[in-house]
């Protein structure tokens, strides 16, 4: 029997909240989070100044499965002449527990490829942290109708090697880079008929069992008015938030919303 995916809903605050405002936004969401982490795994994704204020405020408020930390980049490297970089072991030692990999600003702005990302996929787990793997097209390569083949390529080689026991601890995140930061979201048709095709490259890889263990977040615009019909759709496992994380009330309604209701 096929066990249901428990929802993952993660925030990336992206270049936003220094440690005081990391502070006031957990203070003001902590409250009330435990019940929500019944239904759903949280993560929140500060800057990387932040993530020291906010592992130790998490460990005052929250029990440490309630609210995870996840850094927002890091190095393929251990150590070493890499000026501006983070280890993972650096990232261990604060709290760490995920990692987002392959975001597609680093993938535009900062020209980091599939062999990369792979990289640094094998990096993390091998650090015992867990990816958040994101792919997505751009709004060109989906009129031209390159969807399937951008994902084929992102998936294939950003999960090359990997084994089906890694697999266990890999998300994967599509984010349609058209609909990132711009108010424009994926139709849930749209949203769902990727992720299908995700989880077919995955079965594909590892076959049936880790294709419908592995959890799919979407990530585009996600808000608190759209997370419950995007979440209802059956292939779709959770949120990579960015704006509507920002504000603790905000991201809290996405997640009810987006949450199954508990059985009465």
């Amino acid at each position: 029997m096929i066990m249901a995916r428990k929802p993952i809903i993660a925030a990336n605050w992206k270049m936003n909240k220094g440690p005081s405002e990391t502070v006031e936004f957990l203070e003001a969401f902590g409250p009330g989070a435990e019940e929500l982490a019944e239904f759903a795994d949280i993560v929140v994704a500060p800057p990387l100044v932040s993530l020291p204020a906010a592992a130790e405020l998490l460990a005052e408020l929250l029990a440490e499965s309630v609210v995870a930390l996840a850094a927002q980049n890091f190095s393929e490297q251990d150590e070493g002449a890499f000026t501006g970089e983070v280890s993972t072991a650096m990232l261990n030692e604060v709290g760490v527990q995920y990692v987002i990999v392959g975001h597609s600003e680093r993938r535009a702005i900062y020209r980091e490829g599939d062999k990369l990302i792979n990289s640094k996929i094998r990096k993390a787990l091998a650090a015992d942290l867990k990816p958040i793997f994101c792919i997505g097209e751009t709004l060109e390569e989906r009129e031209g109708g390159k969807l399937e083949e951008v994902l084929r390529t992102q998936v294939r080689e950003g999960l090359a090697s990997l084994t089906d026991e890694d697999m266990a601890n890999v998300v994967v995140a599509y984010e349609p880079v058209w609909a990132i930061g711009t108010g424009v979201t994926a139709t849930p048709e749209q949203a769902q008929e990727a992720h299908a095709f995700v989880r077919i490259l995955v079965r594909e890889i590892f076959g049936e069992a880790v294709a419908e263990q592995v959890r799919i977040q979407y990530g585009g615009s996600v808000k608190p008015g759209n997370s419950a019909e995007l979440m209802a759709q059956p292939d779709i496992d959770g949120a990579l938030v960015g704006g509507a994380s920002l504000e603790a009330e905000s991201f809290r309604e996405l997640i009810m919303n987006g949450i199954p209701a508990p059985a009465a």
